[in-house]
């Protein structure tokens, strides 16, 4: 494989972030040309610009992914299933949706595995990639290891470690966690503080398939300059 493969191949773990509340449309403009030129797998928004984001990147191979209660989760499953719906609607490829944490630290896993599973049964049926959002850093082992085996029964494509708004974002210690319960039945994104290569690197050899991250540009140079070192 050749080093503009490697590059290829690197970028498309990238979900790129713009979740700035105050982001302007210049903003996403320069986001979205980067995620173009880039290659990026995914652009990463919240979900009132989707469609602006989506017009920029037609016919670009990059996805469009709606951040959904987010960063909280604070807000009731139907208002959920409907910003959903609606982002969906307006174009996104991916739906990332921030679970209830007060109904998981309260145990009602009825109520966590009703909301999973409404958001992941209309990502299916839309033929949307659907993620579910732990926000590990104000969970338990115990919690995060629970909430990894609803997963592994309701099967969202991936279970993702934070939003990078809580108190910490993702840790090797989360990811062989959630990777241990799930195996290879579930996919795991790790978002939130990712700033450097060996990060990345950390993060993948802990079962990290998919990257969040507001610095993918960076990364990637980095990511050319150590090819660059390596002679490939």
């Amino acid at each position: 494989m050749d080093t503009k493969e490697k590059v290829l191949q690197f970028a498309k773990r990238f979900d790129h972030t713009l979740l700035r509340p105050n982001a302007t449309f210049e903003d996403f403009q320069a986001f979205c040309s980067d995620c173009r030129a880039h290659n990026f797998r995914m652009a990463a928004i919240n979900s009132a610009p989707v469609a602006f984001c989506r017009s920029l990147l037609e016919g670009s191979g990059v996805r469009v992914g709606a951040a959904i209660g987010f960063p909280l989760g604070q807000t009731p499953l139907e208002a959920k299933v409907f910003e959903a719906q609606q982002a969906i609607r307006q174009g996104a490829d991916d739906i990332d949706y921030v679970i209830n944490i007060t109904a998981l630290k309260a145990k009602d896993y009825s109520y966590i595995m009703r909301e999973m599973d409404q958001i992941v049964s209309l990502c299916r049926k839309c033929g949307t990639i659907s993620k579910v959002i732990f926000e590990n850093c104000y969970l338990t082992a115990e919690e995060i290891a629970k909430m990894a085996e609803i997963a592994l029964q309701i099967g969202p494509d991936f279970i993702k470690t934070s939003t990078g708004f809580g108190t910490s974002g993702a840790t090797v210690q989360d990811v062989r966690l959630m990777k241990s319960v799930v195996g290879n039945a579930v996919k795991i994104k790790a978002a939130g503080g990712i700033a450097h290569l060996e990060d990345c690197f950390a993060l993948i050899d802990s079962g990290a398939e998919c990257l969040g991250s507001s610095h993918s540009v960076d990364i990637l140079n980095e990511y050319k300059d150590y090819l660059s070192r390596q002679g490939s």
